[in-house]
C-alpha cells in the first residue's frame, strides 16, 4: 500500500515538473492550438467550430485572460476576399477590450485545392507560432531525424490539400456569408457556462494530446493573401499586454541566417530558429533550408 501511494505521489510530481518545463509563462500555455485546428477540420461551419472550441468537454480552452477565475469565451470572426478566408479567434477581455488569440488563414489554390495555417497571436504565444497539417511523407522524414535540430528543405515540404474538410468547402460555397460571432463581453450563448480553469498539471496532458493528423510547427507564413486581410484587423488588449509583459521578457525567438553553397554551386539560406523560455532554457531549436 505504501509503495502504491509513493508511486502515485512520484507520478504526480513528474507530471507537475514536466508541465512546468514545457511552460512559457504566456497565456498560450492554456490553449490546445493543434486541437483547435483539428476542431476546424471536424466542423461543418464556422458557427459549429466556435461551439466546439468553447465546449468544456472538448478540453481545448483553459484560458483566463482577465484573471477573474473563469475561462474566457472564444468568439470567431471571419472575413473573406476572392480566394482567401480568415477566421479570427478572439476573447472579450472587458467591455472595452478584445484580444486576438489566433487566426486561421485559408487560401484556395486550385479548382479543388486549398491550404491552411493557424497562427498564434504574438501576445498569447510569443513570436513564430505557426501550425499547419503535415503530410505523411514529411512526418516520416522528421521521425527519422534525431537531436534538437531538424534540417528540412522548406520548398520541398508537402503542402496538405484541405479541400476535403467540410468547413473548407462550406466557406468557399458561392452562397457563403462570412460568419461574425454575435457574442460579446458578458453576452454569451445560453448553452455556455464558464468553468474554473484547470491547474497546470491537470491541463498539461490535454494541451499536448495527439491529434488525428500530424501537425507541423512551421516558421514562415504561406498564406500571404489571407494574411494581408488579417493584418489591419488584428486586435490587441492593453490589459493582456501588461499582464504578460514579464513572461514576454523571458520568452525570446532568435533567428540566425547563413548562406550555404552546395557542391553544384546552388545557394541556399540556412535559418536556425531558437526559442528560449524562462531562465534562458532552450524550448525549441529548428534549422530550415531554403533554396535560392
Amino acid at each position: 500500500m505504501k509503495n502504491t501511494i509513493a508511486f502515485l505521489i512520484l507520478s504526480l510530481l513528474i507530471i507537475k515538473i514536466n508541465a512546468q518545463s514545457d511552460s512559457t509563462g504566456l497565456a498560450g500555455d492554456q490553449l490546445n492550438l493543434p486541437g483547435i485546428l483539428e476542431a476546424f477540420q471536424k466542423s461543418n461551419s464556422p458557427e459549429e467550430f466556435e461551439k466546439m472550441i468553447n465546449s468544456e468537454s472538448s478540453k481545448l480552452n483553459n484560458i483566463d485572460l482577465n484573471n477573474d477565475g473563469e475561462t474566457d469565451y472564444i468568439k470567431v470572426i471571419s472575413s473573406s476576399n476572392d480566394d482567401s478566408r480568415i477566421f479570427i479567434l478572439q476573447v472579450p477581455v472587458s467591455e472595452s477590450e478584445n484580444q486576438d488569440i489566433a487566426v486561421i488563414e485559408l487560401e484556395k489554390t486550385g479548382n479543388q485545392e486549398a491550404q491552411i495555417q493557424i497562427i498564434g497571436d504574438e501576445e498569447i504565444f510569443g513570436e513564430d507560432y505557426i501550425l499547419e497539417p503535415q503530410s505523411e511523407e514529411d512526418s516520416n522524414l522528421e521521425s527519422k531525424e534525431s537531436g534538437p535540430s531538424i534540417d528540412l528543405e522548406m520548398n520541398s515540404a508537402v503542402i496538405v490539400n484541405v479541400w476535403a474538410w467540410p468547413c473548407v468547402r462550406f466557406v468557399f460555397a458561392p452562397e457563403y456569408v462570412p460568419y461574425i460571432s454575435p457574442w460579446r463581453w458578458r453576452v454569451y450563448p445560453g448553452w455556455w457556462t464558464p468553468w474554473r480553469p484547470l491547474s497546470c498539471h491537470r491541463w498539461h496532458p490535454f494541451r499536448f494530446r495527439p491529434t488525428i493528423f500530424p501537425i507541423r510547427h512551421y516558421h514562415a507564413i504561406r498564406t500571404h493573401h489571407a494574411h494581408r486581410i488579417y493584418t489591419p484587423m488584428r486586435t490587441r488588449s492593453t490589459v493582456v499586454h501588461t499582464r504578460y509583459a514579464g513572461a514576454h521578457k523571458n520568452y525570446t525567438v532568435t533567428k540566425r541566417r547563413t548562406k550555404v553553397t552546395g557542391p553544384h554551386g546552388h545557394t541556399k539560406t540556412k535559418t536556425t530558429t531558437t526559442v528560449k523560455g524562462p531562465k534562458g532554457h532552450v524550448k525549441a531549436k529548428r534549422t530550415t533550408v531554403r533554396r535560392k
